[in-house]
This record gives C-alpha cells, sequence and structure tokens, in this order.
C-alpha cells in the first residue's frame, strides 16, 4: 500500500545547529519553547499544552591536516499536558526525551570539497523501563563544495531506523551568502533560515524548521507502544549578540502539521522517503491537538570555525 504522509520531515541528528554568519557555528545552543493551548482536533473537550526544550553541543578535532573527527550532542524534551482525561492506556501527560550523538568524519580534498560520514545511535524514550526498544540507529552522508566565493551548496542522504521502519531523507545543503546583509543557510528540507543583518549585533530573519522523530514508551500502563511526534515550525527571529561570542535569540512563530500520535509497537511501515510512505495501514490509539503559536527562546555560544 502507498499513502502519502502529511510533513514526514525528520531531523537529521543534530543538523539543525545555526550559524550567526558564514564561517562561524554555534557550539552551545540551550533553548526553551512553549506552545499556546490548542483544542483537541475531536473527540474531546478542553485544550492541550506543549512545552519542549533543545539543547546542542557540537566539538571535533583534526586527525590530519584535511581530516576532521566530528562530535554532535543533542537533547530533545517534549511535554504535552492534557486538560480532557485520557484513557489509562494512552500517554498523558506525554513526556518523551531525546539523546542523539551523531560522530564522524569529515574530509576536506584539494578542490575545496568537503565530504561528511556520520553515524548517529539515539536513546529515544519517555525514560521509564529503558530496554533496547528504546535506542535507534541511523547516518548521514553528504557532499558540498564552493560553487563562488559566496556560494556553497551540497547534497546528501540521511537514513534512520525510526520505530515505525526504515526512512531515507535526500538532503540540500546551502550556504549562501547573498549580499552584505544577507545570509541563507539550510539543509533543505530539514532546516531553512535567512538572516537579515541589521548591524553588527542584531540579525532578524525568518526560520523554518521540520521534525519529525519517534519515542518509544516504556509506562507500564502503555509498554511497547511509541509515539511519533510531527511538526513543521516556520518563525520569525530576532537575535542580539550579549557579550563577544554570546547571543539570545528569540522566535515567535507557528506550527503546522503538529501531532504527537501514539501507536502500537507492531504498527508498521513498509519504507518511507519524504512525503510518501510505503505499507502504512497503523491506525492511532490518541487523538492529539491543533496547530498554534510557538514562541522559543535560546541562549547560544558561537564562534568561528577555523579553517
Amino acid at each position: 500500500m502507498k499513502r502519502f504522509a502529511f510533513l514526514p520531515i525528520i531531523l537529521v541528528f543534530g543538523f539543525a545547529l545555526q550559524a550567526q554568519e558564514r564561517g562561524t557555528k554555534d557550539i552551545l545552543s540551550l533553548s526553551g519553547r512553549y506552545g499556546l493551548p490548542k483544542e483537541y482536533k475531536e473527540v474531546y473537550e478542553g485544550k492541550a499544552t506543549e512545552i519542549g526544550m533543545l539543547n546542542t553541543l557540537t566539538a571535533g578535532f583534526k586527525l590530519a591536516p584535511k581530516t576532521m573527527f566530528a562530535i554532535n550532542l543533542n537533547h530533545f524534551y517534549f511535554n504535552v499536558k492534557d486538560e480532557a482525561e485520557m484513557p489509562e492506556d494512552v500517554a498523558s501527560p506525554i513526556v518523551v526525551n531525546g539523546l542523539i550523538l551523531r560522530v564522524g568524519i569529515i574530509q576536506e580534498f584539494n578542490n575545496g570539497g568537503k565530504l561528511q560520514l556520520l553515524i548517529a545511535p539515539r536513546l529515544m524514550s519517555d525514560f521509564q523501563n529503558l530496554d533496547g526498544n528504546s535506542f535507534q540507529i541511523g547516518g548521514v552522508a553528504s557532499y558540498q563544495n564552493n560553487l563562488s566565493e559566496h556560494l556553497n551548496m551540497g547534497f546528501g542522504a540521511m537514513f534512520n531506523q525510526e520505530l515505525y521502519g526504515p526512512y531515507l531523507v535526500p538532503l540540500v545543503l546551502l550556504d549562501w551568502q547573498a549580499s552584505e546583509r544577507w545570509y541563507i543557510e539550510g539543509m533543505i528540507p530539514i532546516t531553512l533560515k535567512v538572516h537579515y543583518r541589521v548591524n553588527e549585533g542584531l540579525d532578524v530573519g525568518f526560520n523554518h524548521f521540520g521534525l519529525t522523530s519517534t519515542f518509544y514508551l516504556g509506562n507500564e500502563n502503555y509498554a511497547g507502544d511509541y509515539m511519533e511526534r510531527q511538526s513543521i515550525d516556520l518563525s520569525l527571529f530576532a537575535r542580539q549578540r550579549l557579550y563577544k561570542n554570546f547571543f539570545i535569540e528569540g522566535m515567535v512563530g507557528r506550527t503546522f502539521g503538529r501531532s504527537y500520535t501514539q501507536y502500537a509497537g507492531d504498527q508498521k511501515i513498509s519504507f518511507a522517503i519524504p512525503l510518501v510512505t510505503f505499507g502504512d495501514s497503523r491506525t492511532a490509539k490518541n487523538v492529539t491537538f491543533k496547530d498554534g503559536m510557538i514562541f522559543t527562546v535560546k541562549l547560544i555560544f558561537n564562534m568561528k570555525v577555523p579553517e
């Protein structure tokens, strides 16, 4: 069976790092997220409220003049509190965590090209009764090169063994200093960020971030089930330098296609790529809530990446 899925854009193991300008990287990012309470899509009265965090640490060291060993660690936390009383076998409140480690090699070539080969073990769970089902594995391969002094592009793919089955995502990497004030970066279709430099310390612009992830549920009332979270966040942002390499960033936006869907552990698909799933006949156990406004605040340490 072939079925179109809404918003199957997956997070690529910490590639949501956002740089302030070309040649810099966010080394440490701590963020908090709040979604305004929204009604359920059907059945239940009342509203549900989403809060969350995304924390990122990245590092690396050179193995050789043109070879770098890269390390990145992400922590995700999502919490959904229900006003409605849910059945015992439905997760409520929803509390899920994700720890994603990606490690691998970044190899530079004499023509200016750069090859990335990364593996990415993940622990995705409600942190109750942890077992082997809480662990997932994936990988990323990409190649990029400078097309001009101000434009760097590349292509790649991400594969992950999600709890619902295998998922493959083709990627387009973009790093473009369009003008003195405009800068565009992204790993499409995962992230896209458009910066406008107001002055040396302040950037404003537009941010797209798409996320689908699955979390194993170990609570005894619904042990063996998994939670699939989806959302595309479109936001306006302002990023202000606080002191030297430290920044604060605020975002105001809206979710599209946001859902927290609970499935039995044996509910699988055959294979998936963006926008299309194959063999998807799953039946959801719960009713999710509507899209709404979101607010995000980040504290960031950013620095120039050595050549």
